[in-house]
């Protein structure tokens, strides 16, 4: 199986699974007990906090581990909005924030909370006009993902974060998708918190982390949780945090080289589809976006369609995000560029990993021209 799906989920490097295995042998006490098992843990604890802190320019103490990416933005958001609800009820989001936000936000306007979602434009990209415009004075968090999980757009992040800080706005922005991908400073963006999660970058599901500036107040989801500084209950995964930590090292130690790969591929996907005159439309920004994720619409193919055909060829790509899988909804990301529901139901996406070759972009490529173009003796339903 030729597997081009790594942007809803990445293989285990051997890294990560031998740094797992040795902290599940050695360092397997609990964290918060006293004795020197524990305390042992916690030593590896700290050190994966001051690592993944490095790598974003941020500071440990403001690394807390979680169940993974949907966890950290469910509690990052959460618990900066409790520690300032005395300040206002307004938040911003974007329309093609992840499912966990999304649901998020819906479950917070029940609350008492006014939600703005900012519109994109057709590449997916904010506008800061329309960012400014939304601030009232009863604005306190705006949450801005950092790139789109189905088309790969990046935010300015740095522009939005000088923006909000201007205005005393607090920005939580997911960057799931980008974490050891492309380089991260919350700093010189600033960022008051932002989300990660381990099998996106070659862990462990089951694992990410929150960053929150240590400057800021939160408030605790859960009430009396002593564990992570009592930002969330349930004994720490100190051996998936290892095999996270190790694997974001590895991937984010040769960042540079993989992006060159990824373009490389992205490249003779996309040339291929021109010279072949394939109908099939690139989705997302030609500039600002991610390498190693290409969105496409196969126009007069449903998208579902084609991922099955291509399943059938022994090719593994998708129709959008893993978390939507399933829905009979089209995907809000595609009316949100500006698609008809018909159109955006035509979507799937193809997301290059470390093992991607030539050779599988090309069998993609053949694959898909047998499927469209039946009359020169492919596929014919």
């Amino acid at each position: 199986m030729i597997y081009l799906d790594y942007a809803a989920t990445t293989p285990m490097c051997q890294e990560a699974i031998a740094a797992y295995a040795e902290a599940a042998a050695v360092y397997f006490g609990n964290e918060s007990s006293l004795h020197d098992v524990g305390t042992k843990a916690k030593q590896l604890l700290t050190l994966c906090r001051r690592e993944l802190a490095a790598m974003i320019n941020g500071e440990a103490e403001g690394v807390y581990f979680t169940s993974g990416g949907t966890e950290a933005n469910v509690l990052a958001v959460r618990s900066l909005v409790a520690a300032r609800r005395q300040n206002g009820n307004h938040l911003i989001t974007t329309e093609i924030e992840h499912a966990s936000l999304h649901h998020l936000f819906k479950q917070l306007e029940t609350e008492g909370y006014r939600v703005t979602y900012l519109p994109v434009d057709r590449f997916g990209r904010i506008r800061l006009e329309d960012l400014e415009r939304a601030i009232t004075p009863q604005t306190i968090l705006a949450s801005i993902q950092h790139a789109n999980s189905e088309i790969g757009t990046t935010q300015p992040l740095a522009d939005i974060g000088r923006l909000l800080r201007a205005r005393g706005v607090l920005f939580h922005s997911d960057c799931v998708q980008t974490f050891a991908k492309i380089q991260l400073d919350v700093k010189a963006m600033a960022i008051d918190s932002i989300s990660v999660s381990a099998h996106k970058v070659y862990g462990p599901k089951g694992v990410g982390a929150v960053y929150i500036d240590p400057r800021r107040h939160w408030s605790p989801v859960f009430r009396g949780a002593t564990h992570e500084s009592g930002f969330r209950p349930g004994t720490v995964n100190v051996p998936g945090i290892a095999a996270f930590i190790t694997a974001a090292k590895q991937l984010y130690d040769r960042m540079e080289s993989e992006q060159a790969h990824f373009e490389r591929l992205r490249r003779r996907l996309l040339d291929a589809i021109t010279v072949k005159q394939l109908p099939i439309t690139v989705e997302g920004h030609p500039d600002y976006r991610l390498a190693h994720i290409v969105g496409l619409t196969v126009n007069g193919l449903d998208g579902q369609l084609v991922m099955l055909e291509c399943n059938r060829a022994g090719i593994a790509i998708s129709t959008g995000s893993a978390c939507q899988v399933g829905q009979q909804a089209p995907s809000r990301t595609m009316l949100a560029v500006g698609k008809t529901p018909e159109e955006a139901k035509q979507f799937v996406r193809i997301s290059f990993g470390m093992a991607t070759t030539q050779s599988d972009i090309d069998e993609l490529v053949s694959t898909l021209e047998q499927m469209i173009l039946p009359q020169k003796g492919g596929w014919t339903g």
